[in-house]
């Protein structure tokens, strides 16, 4: 028998399912799949959890394909509902960047948006054609923007000596690059300072002031086919404010560019829509988000007698952070007397690094105990030889003892990403998981991979020869 969570025991009460007909997934703190078992085990996408870690090992990232695929067709369906133009979603594939995930978005019928040489090959690996595949980054290298011109994908410029370096190696080119430019809006959003990035205090984008000189030099590059605009005001936002005053900025840009003769037609207004991570948190729907973009840029352009352009959208973390979750293997433990209880599991701040860089909160729960009551308050700690690696600083669990899987959600966006071998600790296997099969997407780094790219001058062979054995 398997139960939803919404039944499951109120020491679990934290973690239901959205319970709507058409649940937003990031509004939901675990998966949309998420049930309970008969042997109380959490269960995604019909796939017992603790049977998945004793199959593939901790960590382990559990991507659910049905959580992804419903986000990815909630913003596709809800840009034709809210807004009368062309439009077209691009995934922000920094958020987690492999070809299975970017093969579900593509197959979903989304383009991409790239940030590196290597995210393009990705997302050229897993069948994006080059005209659905949106090139950014703040410092392009001369190579990455040769690779962007040889693919055809779109180049969105940053900055003037990208807009320099792209003339310079388009000199004797028949065949013009489109592009996009990047400019900053000024528009402040309550997020955490790191992943604020339209305010003007930024390393991001043309400031105002330089626009116009922008759109002058662009419109006497031959070589440069400036097709659009972008801006982007920042990430995990619960404010729609913001995004429809980024609206009324952007149209007024889109209008000075026409009068530079600059042939745009497209307006890409970034993502940014945040999820839950805890209890606590209350992000707008994906359905509410689009609404307040499309319908914002839709009366902008009357206001302003504009033609409607191609609305573009970047989302990330709304489209795959709740689509995963992390599971670990509980090991020792430390009581501090009179201070707190310190759990240790077999990862940490290598495959997320999130709350030591960002201070993230994340919520726990023990995938073999699921009906557990909450009767302890732990420090959940990472592994590494680091006093700051913890996973979670106050953590709601029932007694642990070794050998429990603990799982930690919302684990989809930045954590795969921005994982690391800190201590020369392998990075996880992610399986993607669905309908009750589980696919390996990524293998478990090997011991011998941390050695792999190592290399040894002549002169210390005669050292590694010679060492004890």
């Amino acid at each position: 028998m398997v139960s939803t969570l919404e039944s499951a025991p109120t020491s679990h009460r934290y973690l239901p399912l959205t319970a709507t007909a058409n649940p937003s997934p990031n509004q939901s703190l675990l998966p949309l799949t998420a049930t309970v078992s008969g042997a109380d085990h959490l269960v995604i996408g019909d796939c017992d959890v603790p049977a998945l870690v004793a199959r593939f090992g901790s960590p382990l990232y559990i991507l659910d394909e049905t959580t992804l695929r419903t986000a990815c067709r909630q913003y596709r369906e809800a840009m034709v509902r809210h807004y009368p133009g062309e439009s077209l979603v691009l995934y922000a594939s920094k958020a987690w960047s492999c070809l299975a995930v970017c093969a579900i978005v593509g197959s979903e019928n989304l383009g991409i948006d790239v940030v590196s040489g290597g995210e393009l090959q990705t997302a050229l690996g897993a069948g994006f054609l080059p005209e659905r595949i949106y090139f950014h980054g703040n410092n392009k290298s001369r190579e990455e923007l040769e690779l962007a011109i040889a693919t055809h994908c779109r180049i969105v410029v940053d900055n003037w000596h990208e807009l320099h370096t792209l003339v310079d190696l388009l000199v004797g080119a028949e065949t013009p690059v489109s592009i996009l430019l990047r400019l900053t809006p000024g528009i402040e959003c309550h997020t955490h300072e790191y992943i604020r990035t339209g305010h003007l205090d930024s390393k991001f984008g043309f400031d105002p002031d330089q626009i116009e000189a922008v759109f002058a030099y662009v419109s006497q590059q031959p070589a440069l086919r400036c097709i659009g605009l972008h801006a982007h005001i920042g990430s995990q936002i619960f404010e729609l404010q913001p995004h429809e005053d980024l609206a009324g900025v952007l149209v007024q840009w889109f209008q000075k560019a026409t009068q530079y003769g600059l042939p745009v037609t497209e307006l890409d207004v970034g993502g940014g829509l945040g999820i839950c991570y805890t209890e606590a948190d209350d992000p707008p729907t994906i359905d509410a988000w689009v609404q307040t973009v499309g319908t914002a840029i839709a009366a902008a352009c009357e206001a302003q007698d504009v033609p409607l352009p191609r609305l573009l959208c970047e989302p990330g973390r709304s489209l795959v952070g709740s689509a995963c979750v992390t599971a670990y293997t509980v090991g020792s433990q430390k009581t501090v007397p009179g201070i707190r209880t310190y759990v240790a599991v077999d990862g940490g701040m290598s495959d997320n690094p999130r709350p030591i860089t960002y201070q993230s909160v994340y919520r726990s729960l023990v995938a073999n105990r699921m009906g557990a009551p909450l009767t302890e308050t732990v420090t959940l700690a990472g592994k590494h030889c680091e006093s700051g690696d913890v996973v979670i600083a106050a953590a709601q669990l029932p007694p642990l003892m070794a050998g429990d899987i603990v799982v930690v959600p919302g684990t989809g966006a930045y954590n795969y990403s921005m994982a690391s071998n800190y201590n020369r600790v392998p990075r996880p296997a992610a399986v993607l998981v669905g309908q009750g099969e589980a696919h390996l997407i990524i293998q478990r780094e090997t011991l011998q991979d941390l050695l792999r790219q190592d290399c040894i001058p002549a002169h210390l062979q005669s050292l590694t020869e010679t060492r004890p054995q």
